[in-house]
């Protein structure tokens, strides 16, 4: 039976705990997601054919055991590794982490996190970003950046790594992912979309083990098919689109099996619907089998050892000597081999790495603590040049996408821009340096945050705070700076007796909320008692102004406080966050960007929360059941009604924005007309080609109607006929254009809506199907702020 999460109101004091009822049905590793065999084999389908024939001339000289090192990873200097075969010229592949920087090297830059980039909610930005992201991973050696991140999507507002990716909206998602993976591979670098699918929990993610054995199995997240693919798998679908080289599959189990050995996910949605023609491999340790794996569709196991995270190394591997093995006892058949290596090599020959690539540069060694030196068994040769440094003039790109990337959510009366203050009170242990170094791999008191923890992270070469930038520029007026940082200092004193006698003009409190890998969140409280000093601060100063640096959904209590005269939420900006947000507090850059998620007036508000606990000792225990199927953030609150605090797509400017003349238009279908199904069409990367086809285009006029230059994000969203199945979100987000104007400028603004923004998922036909009667077409600065309303019918 399935089941529905107790009431959160009872359940978030002092921390989130949802313990999963003891009627719940189990969903055991076998017999419950549909077996899809074989594993499709490459074809080099959407311009990779000549690299195909490469990878197959090249795989055609490899021994058995070669090949066997071609799909299992080995300890080495990076993250991940391939060995080498300097007979056949190949170098060997490394594999790097992460989303917002490349992780376990030196003199490489700290970008701003994906959820920050979707806030920019700017398509130039999220290609450029990937672009210079790419460039250091090449400088430095990287064949593999291990980003972007689609999985987790953001079901639950505490997912511990909703950060690392864009935004619980699958198209704005999709977006991101698409821009990000077109830059980073025009550097010639693979990218790795992650972690398909269903990722979306961190609690209980791998399996729990007593004394090197199983006891528990990871959690099983259960989706059904129409949310699979309007959801999770819609931004993939992006990825896959774009070209993407690689797939990591995740660590959870899907409707029961593990997600890297469920042949359903990996062999039907991904290389057979999607027509993926790159390889997948595992989440570090992600791997439980050897052949049902490989026969599922995983082509590469990483890092390849054995045990949690795969770190017990060794010649010892689920892969390894056992592929080899499994051909030679018939268990196996070669060709499936030959197409994993063949899958790894296609990418490979397609961005030319077989030309002129650079080496791994040394200090990833040194750096790498996952697989130390004292875990190799094979040698490496590390010649090149030792500590590069790959940052090039990327400080003035993460700036610049830090500022563009500031939501501001409050501005009373313009308290915002300041207005060269001299006395300034600077609150909060989110403003200074940090106390614990450059590398945060825990959460940590005294300091500002800029990126959260784990295999995500970044390790930084310089930090530019907000209260070095806030006093450099501050000088410049001759003004006062003081500083509070410790919180529990502000929280339990009043301030009247921290302060000096004379009032300050502002006080800029600065706070944050960590978030990290292996974890959820377990309040979407500010960390640090940061409710409480924005209350100490605001009872005293009349004009707060709160600055959080987050890694997503915080309650904001005190929103409406007469006191509290401004709010931006900056969340994790990168290397020159200080820069950054200095640039929009004092106006030299107009807050553009957009919340990518709905923040509620009450925490029981939300739903999709994840399982913390379980009433049995079953191996197969721990399940998720995505119940809410596809009513997850904005599309939820719509659904049912609820009063949220700031909505999906807020975010306010230094100037005003008018919309006008809403005009929709067909491009053209023939004197057949469109159908509702999808045409048949042989499958590209990406899926059928007839669902990436533009049918209509959408425009409206935007104006400047206030006295500053400043940009803005017209946001197109579509309601389906009362014809679509139940279940269907009120209203979708189809369209985004981020538009730079002078005061007094107009521009028209131009939205494409292709067959798949316009179809829903028949669970019955198994295809894309454009509902019957009139689409209800909105354009405005929000979701809940739609200017033009439309109207189309289609089929």
């Amino acid at each position: 039976m399935l089941y529905s999460f107790l009431s959160a109101a009872a359940l978030l004091a002092p921390a989130l705990a949802v313990v999963q009822p003891l009627n719940t049905t189990i969903l055991g590793q076998y017999g419950h997601s549909p077996a899809v065999y074989p594993s499709p084999n490459a074809t080099g389908v959407g311009g990779w054919e000549e690299a195909l024939a490469k990878a197959k001339e090249f795989t055609a000289q490899l021994t058995p055991a070669e090949k066997a090192d071609m799909v299992t990873g080995k300890p080495g200097p990076c993250v991940g590794n391939i060995v080498a075969i300097p007979r056949l010229g190949f170098g060997g592949l490394c594999l790097q982490d992460g989303p917002l920087a490349i992780r376990t090297v030196d003199y490489a830059s700290v970008f701003p996190a994906g959820v920050t980039t979707a806030a920019s909610f700017d398509r130039k930005l999220m290609y450029e970003r990937g672009a210079a992201m790419g460039a250091e991973f090449r400088g430095k050696g990287a064949q593999v950046a291990l980003s972007p991140v689609a999985g987790p999507l953001g079901r639950s507002a505490y997912a511990g790594r909703n950060w690392e990716g864009f935004s619980p909206d699958p198209y704005l998602t999709g977006v991101a992912m698409e821009e990000t993976i077109t830059g980073l591979q025009s550097n010639g670098l693979q990218a790795c979309a992650k972690h398909w699918i269903g990722n979306e929990q961190e609690t209980q993610r791998n399996p729990t083990y007593k004394n090197g054995s199983i006891v528990q199995e990871s959690i099983s997240a259960n989706i059904d098919d129409r949310t699979m693919h309007e959801l999770y798998m819609w931004p993939f679908a992006n990825a896959v689109h774009a070209g993407v080289a690689s797939v990591m599959c995740s660590y959870q189990r899907l409707n029961g099996s593990y997600a890297c050995e469920n042949s359903k996910s990996l062999n039907g949605y991904l290389k057979e619907e999607l027509g993926f023609q790159g390889y997948v491999m595992s989440d570090w340790g992600a791997t439980h089998s050897g052949v049902p794996s490989i026969e599922a569709g995983l082509d590469m196991n990483m890092p390849g050892g054995l045990g949690m995270y795969g770190l017990t190394f060794g010649e010892a591997s689920d892969f390894g000597g056992n592929v080899t093995l499994a051909v030679n006892n018939g268990t196996l058949d070669s060709s499936r081999v030959d197409d994993m290596v063949i899958r790894i090599m296609t990418p490979y020959f397609f961005l030319g790495q077989d030309k002129d690539y650079p080496t791994v540069d040394p200090s990833s060694a040194d750096l790498n603590t996952f697989s130390p030196k004292n875990t190799w068994f094979r040698e490496y040769v590390l010649n090149g040049t030792r500590s590069r440094d790959v940052r090039a003039d990327h400080g003035a790109l993460i700036r610049k996408h830090g500022a563009s990337s500031t939501v501001m959510l409050k501005n009373v009366n313009n308290a915002l821009p300041l207005k060269s203050p001299k006395i300034i009170s600077v609150f909060g242990n989110d403003a200074s340096e940090d106390t614990q170094g450059f590398y945060n791999q825990n959460d940590f008191e005294y300091g500002t945050l800029v990126a959260g923890g784990g295999s995500g992270t970044g390790r930084l070469t310089y930090l530019i705070t907000p209260l070095e930038a806030i006093k450099a520029r501050a000088s410049k007026d001759g003004a006062l700076v003081q500083q509070w940082l410790n919180n529990t200092l502000v929280a339990a004193s009043d301030i009247s007796t921290l302060a000096i006698p004379e009032s300050p003009e502002v006080c800029l409190v600065f706070l944050k909320t960590w978030a990290e890998e292996a974890a959820d969140r377990v309040s979407l409280e500010l960390d640090w008692h940061g409710n409480e000093v924005v209350e100490s601060v605001a009872s005293y100063c009349n004009n707060t102004i709160v600055v959080t640096h987050s890694s997503g959904i915080n309650d904001l209590p005190w929103a409406d406080h007469p006191n509290v005269t401004a709010i931006l939420a900056a969340h994790y900006p990168g290397q020159e966050s200080g820069n950054s947000i200095v640039d929009v507090l004092y106006g030299d850059v107009n807050p553009s960007g957009k919340l990518p998620y709905t923040i509620a007036l009450a925490n029981d508000d939300y739903n999709g929360l994840p399982t913390t606990a379980v009433n049995s000792t079953d191996p197969d225990a721990w399940q998720a059941y995505f119940e809410e199927k596809l009513e997850i953030d904005y599309r939820y609150f719509d659904a049912q009604n609820i009063s949220v605090r700031y909505e999906f797509g807020f975010g306010l400017s230094y100037t005003t924005f008018e919309l006008a003349d809403l005009a929709i238009s067909s491009l053209g279908s023939g004197e057949a007309g469109i159908s509702a199904v999808t045409p048949a069409q042989s499958t590209t990367p990406g899926g059928n080609p007839a669902l990436w086809e533009n049918l209509y285009n959408v425009t409206v006029t935007l104006s400047n109607t206030g006295d500053v230059a400043g940009a803005t994000v017209p946001q197109l969203y579509i309601t389906m006929p009362s014809s679509a199945p139940a279940g269907t979100p009120p209203k979708q987000l189809r369209g985004f254009e981020k538009v730079m104007l002078e005061p007094g400028q107009s521009e028209t603004v131009a939205f494409a809506l292709m067959r798949r923004d316009l179809s829903y998922w028949d669970v019955v036909r198994q295809d894309w199907v454009i509902p019957a009667g009139e689409f209800g077409v909105s354009v405005g600065f929000s979701s809940r702020d739609l200017k033009l309303v439309g109207s189309v019918t289609i089929v």
